[in-house]
């Protein structure tokens, strides 16, 4: 089965290199303009057609999903959401850098839960439980392909546990717009081997 994991297009906050974790925003005219743009220009699509789609059920992924895969059903899985940023949410590394508690952050490599906001690793592990259970039924389903319209922290979680190729959270970053191309196997998760394989950018 293949497996499509695309990072939302960008809101006003992503424009403005705000954290947005929680905050429910819509994406921002530009960003619609600019994918209806490059989408006139392409001959074979921007992205891989799939039969299923998966979203987190924040406005931007959902509006990602519409624009992408226009009049297909799109099922939301609330365990692929971003994570909450606490006090830190809507602000930017100029509004925090001389915060104490960011710089600690920061020293942590992001470790550390935001004041009010969601630990790390328990966001880490919601993310991968969301796409695990997914991909369990997708394939009792036998489904070919699928895709996830999500945010870049869920992807940076999913295919640091997941993928065949072992690298850390931060190496698995991508752009608005941007993801990956992975393959899964029935024996493999059947076998207990939940594994990503062939992971690959768009």
């Amino acid at each position: 089965m293949k497996i499509v994991f695309i990072r939302h297009l960008k809101t006003p906050g992503n424009e403005k290199r705000q954290y947005i974790g929680r905050t429910d925003e819509d994406l921002s005219e530009q960003a619609v303009e600019e994918f209806r743009q490059r989408q006139k220009k392409s001959i074979g699509g921007l992205y891989p057609p799939v039969q299923h789609i998966i979203a987190s059920p924040l406005k931007r992924c959902i509006q990602t999903a519409e624009l992408i895969y226009p009049g297909q059903e799109i099922s939301t899985e609330p365990m692929l959401r971003e994570c909450d940023f606490g006090e830190y949410e809507q602000k930017t590394y100029e509004d925090l850098k001389d915060e104490p508690e960011y710089i600690r952050w920061m020293e942590s490599g992001g470790m550390t839960a935001f004041p009010g906001g969601e630990e790390q690793i328990s966001f880490r592990r919601r993310c991968v439980g969301g796409v695990k259970k997914w991909i369990g039924r997708l394939l009792s389903e036998e489904t070919d392909s699928a895709a996830f319209i999500v945010h870049g922290g869920t992807i940076m979680a999913v295919l640091s546990e997941l993928s065949e190729d072992a690298y850390e959270f931060y190496h698995w970053q991508v752009e608005n717009g941007g993801g990956y191309v992975a393959e899964v196997t029935a024996e493999d998760w059947e076998n207990g081997r939940k594994i990503l394989r062939k992971v690959k950018r768009l």
